[in-house]
């Protein structure tokens, strides 16, 4: 089993400027999140651990919105990354059992914590075509790069991801024909008919008019998330998992994509992008003001 590098090897997070940097704090990324989230568990290891050791079902908001903040910090944590990437493997070190293959799993296992990361690669490629913009080639590699050093971050041993995009297709290929499945958490998350609890995040007021309305606004909420977690995901990956999409979905999908491509850009910054990310494209924009000859 890999281990997490000691303190004083930490990785650096992914540069300032980079693709990494502007992708994973802009607000977009929220819409793409349910889609990397079902591709993880579609992995019958991922899945089970999710669905025997996860509050994903008794606190959806919570968990989610811890895991968008770890996120964060994989990108704009600073010296904080690293420590943040050994939290989460601490985390995991207890989370074990059978999947359902019937052969026993590991969280932190390499093939299937290196699953859990990689996917975040193809789902973030497949949505900036609809959300932001397609990416050259040359964006595609350095965003590989990228998402590679995050890992470094995470712990993950170079020896267990692809080291080039070349690497990675066919190594993705393979899990998606080898591994991926239909799971009880990917048909979950895939679904508009599960029961999700009220949104219990945000001022008191705001939390008990949800509460009220949450029988009136949870039936065409819960639609949009599977039309987006759906139609976010990677084709291949969405057949490997047998989640149908249409024609007619694909077309919905574009006019969405053109009315967010429209008005986010217009926000202003403290709308456009998340706290953490907002706080550190500050913090960079004071650092290179300050540079010698600026």
């Amino acid at each position: 089993m890999s281990t997490s590098p000691a303190p004083h090897d930490a990785p650096a997070p992914p540069p300032s400027g980079g693709v990494l940097w502007s992708l994973a704090g802009d607000v977009r990324g929220l819409l793409v999140l349910p889609a990397a989230f079902t591709l993880q568990v579609a992995h019958p290891a991922v899945g089970a651990g999710v669905d025997e050791h996860s509050v994903f079902r008794t606190d959806p908001w919570g968990r989610g919105e811890r895991s968008l903040r770890s996120l964060q910090l994989w990108v704009y944590g600073g010296e904080t990354a690293a420590e943040e990437g050994r939290r989460l493997r601490r985390l995991h070190s207890a989370v074990q059992g059978t999947d359902t293959r019937g052969r026993r799993y590991h969280a932190l296992a390499p093939a299937n914590y290196a699953w859990v990361h990689a996917t975040g690669f193809p789902v973030y490629r497949h949505a900036a075509r609809y959300l932001i913009r397609p990416l050259t080639e040359a964006q595609e590699r350095q965003l590989y790069a990228e998402w590679l050093q995050v890992g470094r971050v995470l712990g993950i041993h170079d020896r267990d991801m692809p080291q080039t995009i070349e690497e990675f297709w066919p190594y993705y290929r393979k899990v998606l024909a080898d591994e991926i499945e239909a799971t009880a958490v990917a048909r979950e998350l895939a679904s508009a008919d599960v029961p999700l609890p009220p949104f219990d995040r945000g001022p008191l007021p705001l939390r008990l008019l949800l509460r009220v309305l949450w029988p009136v606004l949870l039936p065409p909420f819960a639609r949009f998330r599977r039309f987006l977690t759906v139609g976010l995901m990677p084709p291949d990956a969405r057949e490997a998992i047998g989640l149908e999409w249409t024609d007619a979905q694909e077309r919905r999908l574009r006019r969405f994509g053109r009315v967010v491509r429209a008005v986010v850009p217009a926000l202003p910054e403290r709308l456009r992008y998340l706290p953490l990310a907002r706080e550190a494209r500050r913090r960079d924009r004071l650092t290179r003001a300050a540079r010698p000859g600026r």
